[in-house]
């Protein structure tokens, strides 16, 4: 039986001394063309499995094919990971995770399976 995709989940990933802007240019962004997504709190030190500085985006799957697209055109150069929400926290940001721009470490063995 097939794990359904509850919501996906993005990451955008900025260095807060030198790209944090651009962050927000993204976030502006998205908050303007997508009212539906969820915008998460700015966390300038890495939290959970994030080695990185990042901000979380929540969407529904009907979000999916405007807003992924969306992002990989208006990244700005950052790095985004994008990943389902199936319960498997591990396995959503490990095996089924889309990377756009170079792919950060992150700490899955923190993230539960």
């Amino acid at each position: 039986m097939e794990t359904p995709i509850a919501g996906w989940h993005a990451h955008v990933y900025y260095d807060p001394a030198a790209t944090r802007d651009a962050a927000a240019a993204v976030r502006d962004g998205i908050a303007e063309r997508f009212p539906a997504a969820v915008l998460g709190r700015w966390h300038d030190l890495p939290v959970g499995p994030h080695t990185a500085a990042m901000y979380q985006v929540a969407f529904a799957p009907d979000l999916f094919p405007m807003l992924v697209p969306w992002l990989a055109l208006h990244r700005r150069d950052l790095s985004v990971l994008v990943h389902p929400e199936t319960g498997r926290q591990r396995a959503d940001h490990i095996r089924h995770a889309l990377w756009m721009g170079p792919p950060l470490p992150l700490k899955a063995e923190i993230l539960p399976e």
